[in-house]
């Protein structure tokens, strides 16, 4: 995107960009500010005249606000924050010169500009501005008659050791905020990847997971589990008549009564339009019909205060682990077999496979 495409203007992008700018604000208010005084070492050494004192004083502490100001305005804040950002670099590539290769606030100034480059835009930006970095340090140096005075004295070491010491916290600092980020991130983006939008249960791919761990763990330790798996009667036709969002309403309350009846062990998932299934660890085949019982009880028992006449039901097949399923895929076969036949036989019931 350009400043001055507007058509293709986002403003969750731009959002994005403005944190970008002000987090960079707030390093280069920090990182020129005590930048200040590690280049005024030198040129107070240097007996420097006062327009080098009003042109370091200006990238000091004018130019962060300036700078920010210019970005926040733009129509495109990363693009004009990542041109000041090799200005700041074109700058300190200056300064190195004017202060004759000063050995340690030279050093520290081209070490911290390069770390907070490769920080922003990694490797290929630190190519770039330490190109332009050094560019204007030739010919800034050609410009003052290539001084060279390499020796940091004691009062210009002092002068250094603020910037020495706070900015790198500083950027550690950042940094360590932006991988927690990453992680927070992270973690939601693995939650959303397996986790229905509509009713918050587990999804089908976090079903598939801990079916098959499941049937794992009852094997190795001589476990027990049962597979309830829960269809909602004519639910086309609820849609078809009251409309999609008491369907979906349905859909919810069917959750919650799953929600409301699994264990801490227990797996609740919706698995597909309007079929849920419930993974009970521990669980006989006959307690399994009990739970199985209350569930449907429970939907039967529902009201919908947008649609106070409709009664909602379910029909529920329930499969425990045994000799006759070897595999996740053969437990919920044995779990749908015994659902067809809930179907079948008006639905509203709870039908259980044979062992």
């Amino acid at each position: 995107m350009t400043a001055n495409d507007d058509s293709a203007y986002d403003p969750a992008r731009a959002s994005e960009h403005l944190r970008f700018v002000r987090r960079i604000y707030q390093m280069r208010t920090l990182g020129l500010g005590f930048g200040f005084f590690a280049v005024g070492g030198v040129l107070y050494q240097q007996v420097a005249p006062w327009w080098l004192w009003a042109a370091l004083f200006g990238n000091g502490f004018l130019w962060p606000p300036a700078a920010y100001l210019l970005a926040v305005r733009s129509r495109d804040p990363e693009f004009v924050e990542y041109r000041s950002l090799m200005i700041d670099s074109i700058m300190g590539g200056v300064w190195i010169a004017v202060m004759q290769f000063n050995v340690v606030p030279s050093a520290l100034l081209a070490v911290m500009l390069s770390a907070d480059k490769i920080g922003v835009g990694g490797w290929r930006f630190l190519l770039r501005t330490a190109a332009a970095q050094a560019l204007a340090c030739a010919i800034a140096w050609a410009a003052l008659g290539f001084g060279f005075a390499p020796h940091s004295s004691m009062t210009v070491i002092l002068a250094c050791l603020p910037f020495m010491f706070v900015y790198p916290m500083a950027i550690s600092s950042a940094a360590y905020g932006l991988a927690r980020k990453v992680v927070r991130q992270n973690r939601q983006l693995a939650l959303i990847s397996r986790t229905d939008p509509l009713t918050g249960l587990q999804n089908r791919l976090h079903w598939d997971d801990a079916a098959s761990a499941t049937m794992t763990h009852c094997a190795r330790c001589d476990k027990r589990a049962a597979l309830v798996v829960i269809d909602v009667d004519r639910f086309k036709e609820i849609n078809d008549y009251h409309g999609h969002q008491i369907g979906d309403a349905v859909l919810r309350r069917v959750a919650d009564v799953l929600h409301r009846a699994a264990r801490m062990t227990d797996t609740a998932s919706r698995i597909g339009g309007d079929e849920f299934a419930l993974i009970l660890m521990d669980t006989e085949a006959d307690d399994a019909r009990a739970i199985a019982e209350r569930l449907r009880r429970a939907v039967e028992d529902a009201r919908f205060d947008d649609a106070p006449e409709l009664r909602c039901t379910v029909s529920i097949g329930v499969a425990a682990t045994g000799a006759r399923s070897y595999t996740a895929a053969m437990w919920m076969r044995h779990a749908d077999s015994a659902l067809y036949r809930a179907k079948q036989s008006g639905r509203n019931a709870v039908e259980v496979a044979p062992e």
